[in-house]
Parts: C-alpha cells; sequence; structure tokens
C-alpha cells in the first residue's frame, strides 16, 4: 500500500491499530446525532506479486506438520469447524490425498473441485449461509466457496484463511473483477502463504487485491458497527478501481443488513443494532 486516506462525516478521532490476524483497523465514535454517515477510503496499491506464482509442488506432509507445531496461530488456522456435513468433506479430503498428492497439489485438487462441481449463482445465499447450506445446493458465490474451501483444507489439516479484497478489473473474464470478492490463503510448506481463488480455480497473483484475513467472514468485514436510533436505515456501498493508465471502474450496491431490536430505552424511542457486513455477493 503507497497511500491510505480515510476521509468520515464529522470527522471523528480514528483509533488506529492492528488486530489480532494482523489488519490494520480503525475505531471510531459519531457521538453527535446525524441522519447520514459517509466513510470514504481511498487507498493507492501495487500489487507485488509476480504474475505467475511459483509454488513448491515437492514439499510434503511431514515438513508441514513441523511448520505447524509450536505455532499457535497456524495450528488455529488448522482446525475444521464442527458441522453437519462432515462425511461429504471427508469424501473430499481423501480423494485430495489420493495418488500420494503433495500438499500443494491437495490444495489445488480441492480448488479445482469446487470449481468443477458448486455453480456460481448470485443471490442465493447470504452472509448467513453455511457451509452445510452450500454443500447441500451445490452453488453459491465467492465468499460460500472460500468458507468451503476453508473447511476442507482444515480437514486436512492444512491452516488456511479467509481473504477479502478485489480482483482488478483487466477484463480477463475473471468473476468478482472490481467488486468485493473473497479467497483463500493457505500455507504450504517451504513456501508461507499462498492465495488460492475457488472462484476462478486460480492461484493468487498480481491482479488480486488483499484487504483483510481472519478465519472465516466475520473477521475481517470491509466495516462493521452499531447505532441507536429510527429503525429505517439504508446502506450504500461504492466502489471505484482506477489504473495509472486512466482506466476505471465503478459499482454501486445496496447491502443487505442483519437488524436486531431489543426493548426500549430512556428517551430512546427504540434502540435498533445492526452488524454492517459489505457481502461477498459479486
Amino acid at each position: 500500500m503507497l497511500q491510505h486516506d480515510v476521509v468520515i462525516t464529522g470527522q471523528p478521532d480514528v483509533l488506529l491499530f492492528d488486530d489480532y490476524w494482523k489488519n490494520r483497523t480503525g475505531l471510531f465514535n459519531v457521538l453527535p446525532q446525524h441522519k447520514e454517515m459517509v466513510i470514504e477510503s481511498r487507498l493507492v496499491v501495487r500489487t507485488i506479486l509476480p504474475s505467475q506464482l511459483r509454488v513448491n509442488f515437492q514439499a510434503g506432509w511431514e515438513q508441514l506438520a513441523q511448520e505447524v507445531k509450536g505455532n499457535l496461530q497456524l495450528f488455529e488456522l488448522a482446525q475444521a469447524d464442527d458441522i453437519e456435513a462432515e462425511a461429504e468433506i471427508n469424501k473430499i479430503a481423501a480423494q485430495a490425498l489420493e495418488g500420494g498428492r503433495s500438499v500443494a497439489a491437495a490444495v489445488e485438487f480441492c480448488n479445482e473441485y469446487i470449481f468443477k462441481y458448486f455453480k456460481y449463482i448470485k443471490g442465493i445465499t447470504t452472509i448467513e449461509t453455511t457451509v452445510d447450506e452450500i454443500i447441500e445446493q451445490k452453488a453459491g458465490v465467492c465468499q460460500d466457496f472460500s468458507h468451503l474451501l476453508l473447511q476442507i483444507l482444515r480437514t486436512l489439516h492444512v491452516p488456511a484463511r479467509y481473504v477479502s479484497g478485489y480482483i482488478c478489473p483487466n477484463k480477463s473474464g475473471m468473476r468478482g473483477e472490481g467488486a468485493t470478492h473473497a479467497w483463500v490463503d493457505a500455507w504450504l510448506p517451504g513456501y508461507g502463504w499462498a492465495g488460492i481463488d475457488p472462484t476462478n480455480n486460480v492461484w493468487v497473483t498480481n491482479n488480486h487485491v488483499k484487504l483483510a484475513v481472519g478465519r472465516n467472514f466475520p473477521d475481517c468485514t470491509p466495516v462493521k458497527g452499531a447505532f441507536k436510533g429510527p429503525a429505517k436505515q439504508r446502506l450504500s456501498v461504492y466502489v471505484s478501481v482506477g489504473y495509472e493508465d486512466g482506466n476505471v471502474f465503478e459499482e454501486l450496491n445496496n447491502v443487505q443488513m442483519e437488524s436486531l431490536q431489543s426493548g426500549p430505552q430512556e428517551e430512546v424511542l427504540e434502540d435498533t443494532r445492526f452488524a454492517v457486513q459489505q457481502q461477498q455477493q459479486q
């Protein structure tokens, strides 16, 4: 990242810190009454990965186990969640190990499996969709495919983390260009974190811009918070991605919000709390 400017309605003080996953995070309050709040985040970035990732396809499982041993965060990211469709996940994981595949080859197999056997369909899932539901309907979008790949890799005890970011719009025909996107970082022995994108069946190179990482999507939402006030609210997200040569991609999305209502409080007609979570639905 070369430059990052943030402008917020009311110009509140922003407390900056690195969270548990080493994401640069800002915390702020807007205390005066207001009917609108705008968060404008402008970044100038330069992607530094090569156009073709040189992954080590020789490193094996024993080397992976040694690298994970004693590293608490890698160990945490290698633990699969408890789900009902565990048998289906185990079946895919067993296929990935056939033929004595290396760690990188097994990761690539799982990525390709999702791309082949799960349909990319917008609008049929939400930020609350579970891995069990994704397996049942065999369809979803980038967020769903990333969560599914995380579950499979962790079943194989491969440390894996969720990545939130963007794909640069370059007319390559990749799904999710220009809009909010999601993929997975897998820990490969002798290499480290390598990005892999099940939505497009590719290793991540210089077309992807990483914003944040975490165990799952809730760890790296672009914006989240709470407010007190009337129940009616609307959130719009405007994304503009431009190149040095002047080409610009622009998109405006209305974002679905989760709203939870509690009982009335003194001098407050209604206490409405919501999590603002920018969906990975593009």
